[in-house]
């Protein structure tokens, strides 16, 4: 129960990454509360509270901050992804990634530390695609760009009361995932070759990353700050050319 006696909100907690952090932080003792766009998921734990609320909406977030009690952990979680490139996307692209993934990670931050306490946790769900970038996923590498520079930004202001770190997950098994291969001409094919640039031969699973959320949210992590923590598989690890590997 390494979370016992802390609160945290987990943005875009219905599914995926957020709700594998959601469970997580429940089962460690944390009380949590989450968000989303739509309404209260149906298998959503009963233990979580659930608000409705868009992060890109600077009017929404004020009034999630108004109606919930300050937070020890935040975790930013909440995004979307266009598969399409930088001549091919539109405004409404851009309103929709960068809303969500920037302006949405930016809005939570401002409205809620303030509002925290000495010791308090913000931990930034970035992307290894924030370090280089994925074809076709321009707004979304660029966003994830965002994210990172800002959690520096946090951590460095916020000092030493408040601690702001990211974790960078490489291909996890989501939605997002499934939309990224199906761009590939043999979508089956594309899966396979990508599970070979693996070392450890397998796409990651939301828990591999909420494992990683619940130490940065625990006091075990004082002394991390401002870093970025890469959870690929060893994706990014090899060269494009590994003959060792079969």
């Amino acid at each position: 129960m390494r979370l016992s006696g802390k609160s945290a909100l987990v943005t875009g907690g219905r599914q995926g990454i957020g709700r594998g952090i959601v469970e997580a932080f429940l089962r460690e003792g944390a009380g949590v509360i989450t968000c989303g766009r739509g309404q209260r998921p149906d298998n959503l734990p009963d233990k979580c509270e659930w608000y409705q609320a868009d992060v890109s909406d600077s009017d929404q977030v004020a009034a999630l901050a108004a109606a919930v009690p300050a937070f020890d952990i935040i975790v930013n979680n909440a995004g979307v992804q266009v598969e399409k490139t930088v001549a091919e996307s539109t405004d409404a692209d851009w309103d929709l990634v960068m809303g969500a993934n920037a302006r949405g990670v930016f809005n939570i931050c401002r409205a809620f530390i303030p509002l925290m306490e000495q010791g308090g946790s913000i931990i930034n769900i970035g992307s290894i695609s924030g370090h280089v970038a994925d074809p076709s996923m321009a707004l979304y590498n660029a966003s994830k760009a965002f994210v990172h520079g800002l959690t520096r930004s946090i951590a460095v202001d916020h000092g030493p009361r408040i601690r702001c770190n990211a974790i960078c997950p490489g291909w996890i098994e989501t939605g997002m995932l499934d939309a990224g291969f199906a761009l590939a001409a043999d979508p089956k094919k594309a899966r396979a070759e990508a599970l070979q640039r693996h070392p450890v031969r397998r796409f990651g699973r939301p828990d591999d990353i909420a494992v990683i959320a619940v130490w940065l949210a625990s006091d075990e992590a004082a002394f991390a700050t401002g870093q970025f923590f890469t959870i690929d598989g060893g994706l990014t690890a090899a060269s494009p050319l590994q003959p060792g590997l079969s």
